[in-house]
């Protein structure tokens, strides 16, 4: 158990919010069963351009015809370097934005189709609610993209066939763009965007090493346990649920 009085409350999400099976289980096979059908429908979508760019530079070239051979190579093997490439990424769980942007067009359309739901642990409804009803500033930090974020919290499964959207119970998102997690700057930066204190923010993950960043940027952490996670040996305090938080 332990208190907080701040203003500002940082998430994560897998292993945080939702649990590590669903996000490993469901949504990360789901990506990759669908990506070779995504990339032609997206093909023209205004953010391939980016990704396209982005993997290039990746693979070491500055433009994506540079990689893929020139203008003159084939639609269909310049699609297919791609895909494989992606592929690879996803092999490795790379937390890398090309990667993390197209999971995240893939999973839009399944949550805006209904063939998604997001899980997340039975007392996040309510207690999102009851630190609304306190004024906190809640915002999410995941490796996934924000547009992926966005359409997680916008489909929580609530049972019985419906879903709850929880997105407007956050204030912002912040992905990769902002830097690694890992990384002290990157909570550094997330600081600034609260225009808080440092101290007035408590950062909840299940990764000790993110929490470790967070602490020396000067945020308040709270290590994550949850009962269908691994455990996790770490100098921060342990919750399971955020339950164990005494928010006031």
């Amino acid at each position: 158990m332990i208190s907080f009085s701040g203003r500002g409350i940082l998430l994560d999400i897998e292993g945080t919010v939702s649990s590590l099976h669903y996000v490993r289980d469901v949504l990360f096979p789901y990506a990759r069963r669908h990506l070779p059908v995504a990339l032609r429908l997206l093909w023209n979508e205004p953010e391939m351009d980016r990704i396209r760019t982005e993997l290039a530079r990746l693979n070491g070239k500055d433009s994506f015809e540079a990689w893929t051979g020139g203008v003159g190579m084939p639609p269909e093997q310049r699609l297919k370097q791609m895909q494989d490439a992606l592929f690879q990424l996803m092999d490795t769980d790379a937390k890398v934005g090309p990667l993390k942007e197209i999971q995240g067009l893939i999973w839009r359309d399944g949550f805006q189709h209904g063939t998604l739901k997001s899980h997340v642990y039975p007392e996040v409804f309510r207690v999102l609610k009851e630190w609304k009803l306190l004024r906190k500033d809640m915002r999410i930090y995941s490796s996934g993209s924000i547009e992926a974020q966005k359409q997680f919290f916008m489909h929580a499964d609530a049972g019985s066939l419906s879903t709850i959207d929880l997105s407007h119970y956050f204030t912002d998102f912040y992905d990769t763009t902002t830097g690694p997690k890992k990384e002290t700057a990157s909570y550094t930066k997330i600081v600034s965007h609260y225009r808080l204190p440092a101290h007035e923010i408590l950062f909840l993950s299940d990764i000790a090493a993110e929490l470790d960043a967070a602490r020396s940027a000067g945020l308040q952490t709270a290590l994550v346990c949850r009962p269908d996670s691994p455990s996790v040996e770490s100098s921060h305090p342990l919750i399971q649920t955020f339950d164990d938080i005494v928010v006031t």
